[in-house]
């Protein structure tokens, strides 16, 4: 599968919960996306965490996740669930990011501490979604 060209920009956020510790989170996002750079906004009691990269290499560390969980399927469907124009939405569980593994969940309710809010954008979604989860011969 060619690789897409063209711009993509990873944008990822997860809220920081008063019980939570925001290096914990932090964590959770980097083993899941590298080592994107990411900074706590507070606003109130609010906090939460903001990771943007750009180019393939920002989803490097998603793409051999993939392959090595072997969900490329369910990933697949989730992915092309998610594209509203040219930008790919979903939302990861962020305890289960913090061992190092996918998982994806809903925007709210799911997963108790909140998700991963993850928003790629790209030129063509649809190309970047062959690279990220090729079809698997079934």
């Amino acid at each position: 599968m060619s690789k897409p060209t063209g711009k993509v920009e990873v944008r990822v956020e997860a809220e920081v919960n008063p019980t939570e510790d925001a290096e914990k989170v932090r964590v959770a996002i980097q083993k899941v996306f590298g080592s994107i750079s990411l900074e706590l906004v507070e606003e109130g009691e609010y906090r939460r965490l903001i990771g943007r990269a750009e180019g393939l290499e920002a989803l490097s560390r998603f793409y051999d996740l993939l392959r090595r969980e072997r969900i490329l399927d369910a990933a697949r469907t989730v992915l092309l669930k998610g594209v509203q124009g040219n930008r790919i939405v979903f939302y990861l569980n962020k305890q289960v990011a913090y061992v190092g593994h996918i998982s994806f969940s809903e925007p709210y309710g799911e997963s108790p501490l909140g998700p991963i809010h993850v928003e790629i954008e790209c030129d063509d979604p649809k190309s970047l979604i062959d690279w990220l989860t090729p079809k698997t011969a079934r």
